[in-house]
């Protein structure tokens, strides 16, 4: 009762803003299905739920309106699923609104429960199932074969169930990468693996193409094919390397989805997919140059260098110098400028909030503070800025990599809380290593570092840290949380 009031008000509306529409027309209108463009009120809420997008991608550049352009996405997808049940007579109300409330609760449930850690491995989850979403529905309309166009649509749909399957299993093994769990942990491969994923890429095109005649029998083999594709892409990818993974995943759910779009003709999704999967692009080329890799490379899954990283023992045998907090408030007594070095342990340690109660203190003794922001540090783009947003850091004290790197020479103390890859020098000695030319922060230019670290453990590429057995560096060894706090604790005492 209540689907066919809305449906009927929905035909009223239409029929007030188009009084030269007869009656005739009117019913026929009543009887199309999926009918993207096909009233001008359709097309406005489109239109609407599109600026919406825009302005929430806009939003997102900046951790100032994040969280409006976030809530502005938001409303810009509930219109447009809105505008898609108020003019499709075939959606069941009832269950839209059953779907609509079980999403709701799981977003919110994990939104409440993921902690900021785990961030990465949902984005890598929430890429994958939007992938696998855009195949079932692409999948769904071309088996029921109501496409105007047969051929458009089965390549569409082809395409779509390549790309979203290939996002999905993909971003399964990302996610299991990102979490560290034992099977997904290092990098896996096999010889001629590359030339194995080119073949079953080329397979999966023909497919694609063999679709045009609108039976969809190959679109279940092309997606059993795309989701071993999408595991042999991302296995032999380190973990060093995963941020950029991350960012192409996300534009392949997009692109996934402007295709879903041209098969079921509906415009928002391939307005909001193109604009995913062009961000995601973006994003992607973005972390190859911060990370001095090509995007060629990042595609034919080449990131990882084979070369044997240095012993550890070797590194660090006799040449690590412990300290203590007391020992590093002294040492901050009268310095001029300090330079904070956030990594993925500040965030495991949940400190954010006592770096910036740290930082307080030495801004009250007149120290000048600032925090150096590696493009990957942590599990994904931004990380870090999230994360000190959330303290409520000054947005001017965060100095991006190529503003702080010709400055650490004049920097006093660098202290480095959890960071490791991206500190280590050995991406710029050692072309055999898995961070080999990519861009790090100049840390150990500083004329003291203090590294706050549980142990000598290696970071996400698995290589030692030369920088730990520098002359100029002193280890505070503890969960990055508790080294802090005793840090503040000894600076009050002082």
């Amino acid at each position: 009762m209540i689907h066919n009031w809305l449906h009927n008000t929905w035909q009223q509306i239409h029929l007030t803003a188009n009084p030269l529409v007869d009656s005739a027309a009117t019913t026929a209108a009543q009887q199309v299905t999926c009918p993207a463009g096909a009233s001008s009120m359709t097309n406005v809420g489109y239109l609407v739920a599109a600026v919406l997008f825009i302005l929430g991608i806009k939003g997102l550049t900046h951790p100032r309106t994040a969280v409006r352009g976030n809530q502005l996405g938001a409303v810009g997808m509930l219109i447009a699923v809105l505008v898609v049940l108020l003019v499709d007579g075939r959606v069941s109300w009832p269950l839209a609104i059953v779907g609509m409330l079980l999403g709701g609760t799981a977003g919110v449930w994990l939104a409440n429960r993921v902690q900021m850690t785990q961030m990465p491995q949902l984005v890598a989850l929430f890429n994958g199932f939007g992938g696998i979403a855009s195949a079932l529905v692409a999948g769904a309309e071309v088996l029921r074969g109501s496409a105007s166009d047969v051929a458009v649509a089965g390549v569409a749909a082809g395409l779509t169930g390549l790309i979203g399957s290939v996002t999905f299993s993909g971003s399964l093994v990302a996610a299991g990468k990102l979490h560290e769990l034992p099977q997904f942990k290092r990098p896996w491969s096999f010889p001629k693996q590359q030339w194995v994923s080119a073949a079953l890429l080329l397979i999966g095109l023909l497919l694609c193409w063999m679709m045009r005649d609108g039976s969809g029998t190959e679109f279940i083999p092309l997606v059993l094919l795309a989701l071993a594709l999408g595991v042999l892409l991302v296995t032999p990818i380190g973990g060093a390397d995963m941020p950029v993974v991350i960012a192409l995943l996300n534009s392949y759910s997009g692109l996934a989805a402007a295709a879903a779009g041209f098969v079921i003709g509906n415009n928002v999704l391939i307005i909001a997919g193109s604009l995913v999967g062009a961000s995601g692009l973006i994003l992607t080329n973005i972390m190859c140059r911060a990370m001095n890799r090509s995007l060629a490379h990042v595609l034919f899954a080449k990131l990882e260098a084979t070369g044997a990283a240095a012993d550890a023992d070797e590194v660090y045998s006799g040449k690590i110098k412990q300290t203590s907090a007391d020992e590093v408030a002294m040492l901050l007594d009268g310095v001029q400028r300090v330079v904070m070095v956030p990594g993925y342990g500040l965030a495991v340690a949940q400190a954010q909030h006592v770096v910036r109660e740290l930082a307080n203190l030495l801004e009250a003794a007149g120290v000048t503070v600032e925090y150096a922001i590696h493009p990957v540090a942590g599990r994904m783009p931004g990380h870090m800025n999230v994360l000190l947003a959330e303290a409520d850091v000054p947005y001017d004290q965060l100095k991006e990599m190529d503003e702080i790197n010709p400055t650490f020479a004049q920097c006093d103390v660098a202290i480095v809380i959890g960071a490791n890859d991206v500190v280590n020098p050995v991406a710029n000695t050692d072309p055999t290593s898995p961070i080999a030319g990519m861009p790090i922060l100049n840390v150990h230019e500083a004329r003291t570092v203090i590294m706050i670290k549980r142990s000598l453990s290696p970071g996400f590429a698995g290589i030692p840290n030369p920088l730990f057995a520098a002359d100029n560096c002193l280890m505070l060894f503890g969960d990055g949380k508790q080294a802090l706090m005793e840090l503040v604790s000894a600076l009050k005492d002082n």
